[in-house]
């Protein structure tokens, strides 16, 4: 039992003169800056979330397009074919359309506002 006490003081005794190297290396572990994200910034956010759905509806709308033409020449003359491949492709060109326009005019109002993107607008708002 002695014996056990001993051994308990001696590795108390080292864990306290450890002590302070220990506290000098948990320091020098919260100097280190925390890493940062690939969207630093709500606004960063939003701007790239709106670039990415532009992109993938660009995309769509141009599968559509040539989804249509497809149709198109293999429709083998058939009237009720043609019509389907003409209608997605005015289908196709009315979402280019609109995918353009929605483009514009969120330009346009960021012009009219004085700003020069999202972020602007973001930061203006959170203060």
């Amino acid at each position: 039992m002695q014996k056990r006490l001993q051994k308990l003081a001696i590795a108390s005794s080292s864990a306290l003169a450890a002590f302070p190297l220990l506290a000098t290396s948990v320091s020098a572990v919260t100097d280190i800056a925390a890493p940062s994200g690939f969207f630093t910034d709500i606004g960063v956010l939003i701007n790239k979330a709106l670039q990415f759905v532009l992109v993938i509806a660009a995309l769509l709308v141009f599968l559509y397009l040539i989804w249509g033409g497809i149709e198109w020449i293999t429709s083998g003359g058939d009237k009720g074919k043609t019509e389907s491949a003409r209608n997605k492709i005015t289908a196709a060109v009315i979402g280019l359309i609109v995918v353009a326009a929605s483009f514009a005019i969120l330009q346009l109002a960021l012009t009219f506002l004085g700003v020069g993107n999202i972020n602007e607008v973001i930061d203006t708002i959170g203060g």
